[in-house]
């Protein structure tokens, strides 16, 4: 089961820091991320969705692939990969994985104008190593999927392990 975690932060760079950072530990398999995003709450009062993998950009790349390969069969393999690309493209746009983006909407109306957030669905992580390296960057812990004892023990070891962290 993924556990959720929303951490507010003054501004969009720190957080695509903290975005960059926990997809390089996602690389040296410290956590297994199944989703991770940034919510900008824009000055103009729009949240605008920072999202680390395009549905839409995956699924014209399959569509273009199946569409290729189908087209080939009925010597139109051009044709076949422009309409597959533009097929995948437009169920990937429509697709809705990982955390809800409405829910990510919601939750980034409620900061201030120029802050944003992180949202991380996380399958697995090895605590001693990601909490230390997400803490650094300070940010308010806003939500999470995890029982009140858990998430202040999560408090307790950010605080440990960065003692200037809000976390």
């Amino acid at each position: 089961m993924s556990n959720l975690f929303a951490i507010a932060y003054p501004d969009v760079a720190t957080a695509q820091k903290v975005r960059d950072e926990l997809i390089g530990l996602q690389k040296q398999k410290l956590i297994d991320l199944e989703d991770i995003v940034v919510a900008e709450h824009r000055e103009d009062g729009r949240i605008k969705l920072h999202q680390a993998v395009s549905n839409a950009g995956m699924g014209a790349a399959s569509g273009a692939l199946w569409g290729g390969v189908i087209g080939l069969l009925f010597f139109m393999p051009f044709l076949g990969a422009a309409v597959g690309g533009a097929t995948g493209a437009a169920v990937g746009s429509s697709t809705d994985t990982g955390v809800d983006d409405d829910f990510m909407r919601r939750l980034g109306e409620k900061l201030e104008p120029g802050n944003a957030a992180v949202f991380a669905l996380v399958r697995s992580a090895t605590q001693d190593k990601v909490i230390p390296a997400v803490a650094r960057f300070g940010g308010e812990l806003i939500q999470t999927s995890l029982s009140h004892e858990e998430e202040e023990h999560l408090r307790e070891i950010a605080k440990a392990a960065y003692p200037a962290s809000t976390l």
